[in-house]
């Protein structure tokens, strides 16, 4: 399972942006995979943008319907990219609409078997965080990095990666020195000055769930696809790994 975050895929400092080149970049890599692969996509600057627009969060609420309509329709955008990215590399891309795994927040276990039975089938099932429906009036925004949980918990993948704009987790952001392992004995989130503010805080704590499952979980630069392959296929890489631990 791949994770492409938004940071990775568009130009947060410009609305509406993709970085094709970063899509095609990493569709290159993921094509010379021989193994089934799932991916999911965060929304950036096109759904995560009009979410903080119209102040929309995980948790159910009467959000404006208008920003619901338009958190859907900018992320129907996005996926269409990331689909034809990877049609041109040569790979059978899917997608597979969020609503379809996941219900008020909870897994539909269905839905998600059948995501399973694609991939296994020689199609790459493609999902992506969304705003969605939460019954009585109320919607939410189900975000990429939480899928990734949902769906990693359920299919058991041999190894999760998170693709980032950043090389990995860092001690701090002033000295951008890199932590190669999160596992027993690393500090907690919070301690000892790491970088886990805001998106990269989700991740760890997805990246931590999904390890102590049995899924090896590596975070990488996504802007250097190579890194990619070098998880999947060899297990050494520039970047974090978090291993389960109880």
């Amino acid at each position: 399972m791949v994770k492409l975050g938004g940071s990775v895929i568009t130009n947060k400092e410009k609305p509406l942006s993709a970085r094709t080149r970063n899509m095609d970049g990493i569709a290159a890599a993921l094509a010379k995979l021989r193994e089934p692969v799932v991916v999911v996509h965060g929304g950036g600057s096109f759904g995560h943008y009009w979410s903080v627009k119209y102040d929309m969060h995980t948790k159910p609420a009467r959000y404006e319907i208008r920003g619901v309509a338009t958190v859907k329709n900018s992320m129907a955008r996005l996926n269409m990219m990331v689909l034809d990215s990877l049609l041109n590399a040569g790979l059978s891309p899917y997608s597979v609409p969020p609503a379809c795994i996941s219900r008020s927040g909870r897994p539909l276990s269905a839905g998600i078997k059948e995501t399973g039975e694609e991939a296994r089938a020689g199609l790459v099932p493609v999902t992506y965080g969304d705003a969605l429906w939460a019954g009585r009036g109320r919607t939410y925004i189900l975000s990429g990095d939480r899928i990734m949980g949902m769906l990693a918990r359920a299919l058991r993948p041999r190894l999760c990666i998170f693709a980032m704009n950043v090389d990995g987790l860092y001690e701090s952001p002033r000295t951008r020195k890199l932590i190669p392992e999160l596992g027993r004995g690393t500090p907690e989130l919070g301690e000892a000055g790491m970088d886990v503010t805001g998106g990269m805080g989700r991740k760890i704590e997805e990246g931590r769930k999904i390890a102590r499952g049995g899924t090896k979980v590596f975070l990488v630069n996504g802007k250097k696809p190579r890194r990619i392959l070098d998880a999947a296929l060899k297990g050494s890489f520039a970047g974090t790994i978090i291993r389960g631990h109880k």
